[in-house]
């Protein structure tokens, strides 16, 4: 933390500053020189801070799938070789006491204009209720007693875990300016006067002004600005990891790699096929929260050896070499993927592979100008258009969760360049793209489930569309099986569980590799706990 604060305090230093000599080596003019239009560039900059909670995840290369049989015989998820970039993810599985410190912000700022806000975000504490079993202390007290404070939260759906990552991201990036003096506390934000990043990076927000940055743009008239993306100082934004992020994670290989060779293939996020801790200060102690067998949640009397019947403490287990804790057990963890059936190479990219890409783009006026934010202060986004993209190579529409998997281009051979080719005009273009659409539309799914593509019958052969999310990792409630960091499963992204849970990543921007000393994790001590 300190050295994140001293590279924090040495990149505001030079923005403030008005005395920067650098020149462009393109040009030969001074950047950030107010005589000579001001271009303004942040040469201090060294390297990406660790948000709150996050840690450093070294990307790479590696086998992602199941590698061990496959008793279940699924056959989801045939090992392929893919790269994932470096990125950051939790330390642990977000705790009660995360969640509910976000419900108290809902409620404070929308609960008296929009109690709708708040209602839908409320976990669905009824998950635990069991038919033939008691559970009913849970359902009153696991979210709201102290004692559960440090226990991972559940009941929460893939959309609700979305939205908690968009408030996440604001309130650390308001946070980061407040820290900065750039802005002041305002407790009396409400309804649209609350802070969003997108929004004060469009100019939509202006809280309670610190000390603002010098501005060397002599055309603005104004001698001082607000941050900018280009400053540098603002993170990306918090989000779920894909499925590839959160399994290269969960394995952990950094701490099994010399050079370029891997030791040892790991069949859990730590070492050998024991479900036990083999070091002799801690030997035969349970490695993670798990069922172990019928009528088996924790052990006997005198010798609890996981010391939990369901959930425990997020950090109650030993991490693996990232230093991430509960990779394997405790709660399931959703991930951003949309679920299919089958993910071989042919059917993803080997690089980032992702499932689930809606591409959306700020909604402007007839002007061109960016549209007033919502009445919750976010600006309003919306599916990129058709028309505007009908000459692109890398995409088409807004869409794409069934690109190469039965999608209704697929379905109907349609070569895109050879369709667009015969075009006069956009005029002409625009005629044969709504053409298109309305010979198109007969393959859609009636059912309401987004634009999923007619081989999946939902509620007749299978339980699949758009919106059935992965969610990957063993629980308390699940056998060793599935701790297995290569099997995945699905549910509806508006449903939930008491065994599935969620951490967030972050982006990483710039070099993969970190200079930071405390980024740099290999190995765990097993003896200690």
């Amino acid at each position: 933390m300190k050295i994140n604060k001293l590279i924090f305090a040495i990149t505001i230093a030079f923005i403030i500053s008005s005395c920067s000599k650098q020149q462009s080596s393109v040009t030969g003019w001074d950047y950030n020189n107010s005589k000579n239009g001001g271009f303004e560039v942040n040469t201090n900059f060294q390297e990406q801070m660790t948000g709150p909670g996050l840690t450093f995840i070294e990307g790479g290369s590696f086998t992602q799938g199941r590698i061990e049989q496959d008793v279940m015989y699924d056959w989801n998820n045939v090992p392929k070789r893919v790269t994932v970039s470096s990125f950051y993810l939790d330390e642990t599985e977000v705790r009660n006491v995360d969640y509910r410190e976000y419900l108290g912000w809902l409620k404070r700022v929308y609960g008296s204009s929009y109690p709708e806000v708040y209602n839908k975000s409320l976990p669905d504490t009824l998950v635990w209720r069991d038919k033939l079993g008691y559970n009913e202390p849970y359902v009153t007290q696991y979210l709201r007693h102290p004692a559960y404070d440090n226990y991972p939260v559940v009941g929460v759906s893939w959309t609700q875990a979305n939205n908690f990552c968009v408030w996440r991201t604001d309130r650390v990036n308001e946070r980061i300016l407040i820290n900065e003096g750039i802005l002041k506390e305002d407790p009396e934000q409400i309804d649209d006067n609350t802070f969003n990043t997108e929004a004060y990076l469009a100019g939509q927000y202006d809280g309670i002004q610190g000390r603002l940055l010098r501005n060397y743009d002599p055309s603005t008239g104004e001698k001082f600005r607000k941050v900018k993306m280009e400053d540098g100082i603002l993170l990306p934004k918090y989000r779920l990891p894909t499925e590839a992020e959160w399994e290269f994670a969960a394995l952990g290989y950094v701490g099994n790699t010399t050079e370029e060779n891997v030791a040892d293939r790991k069949i859990f996020p730590w070492n050998g096929a024991s479900l036990r801790n083999s070091d002799k200060n801690n030997q035969g102690e349970i490695m993670a929260n798990f069922k172990r067998g019928r009528g088996d949640n924790m052990g006997v009397a005198g010798n609890l050896n996981d010391n939990a019947d369901i959930t425990t403490d997020v950090r109650h287990y030993w991490p693996n070499d990232y230093g991430l804790y509960n990779m394997a057990g405790n709660v399931s963890e959703w991930v951003l993927d949309v679920y299919r059936p089958v993910t071989e190479q042919t059917s993803t990219t080997d690089h980032r592979p992702f499932r689930g890409n809606v591409y959306q783009t700020p909604l402007t006026d007839e002007d061109g100008f960016l549209a007033e934010k919502d009445s919750l202060g976010r600006m309003i986004m919306v599916d990129v258009d058709v028309q505007e993209n009908a000459y692109r190579r890398n995409y088409k529409k807004a869409d794409n969760i069934n690109y190469l998997d039965g999608d209704i281009e697929s379905q109907m051979g349609i070569d895109w360049n050879n369709f667009l080719s015969e075009k006069s005009d956009k005029d002409t273009s625009a005629i044969k793209l709504d053409k298109w659409n309305t010979s198109a539309s007969k393959y859609k799914d009636p059912a309401k489930t987004g634009n999923s593509s007619e081989m999946y019958d939902y509620g007749g052969s299978s339980l699949i569309t758009d919106r059935t999310r992965v969610y990957k990792g063993g629980s308390w409630k699940d056998r060793a099986y599935w701790l297995n960091p290569g099997t995945r499963r699905f549910l509806d992204q508006d449903q939930s569980s008491d065994a599935i849970g969620f951490r967030c990543a972050m982006d990483r921007v710039g070099a993969p590799k970190s200079n930071n000393k405390e980024n740099q994790r290999r190995g765990v001590d097993y003896s200690k706990k």
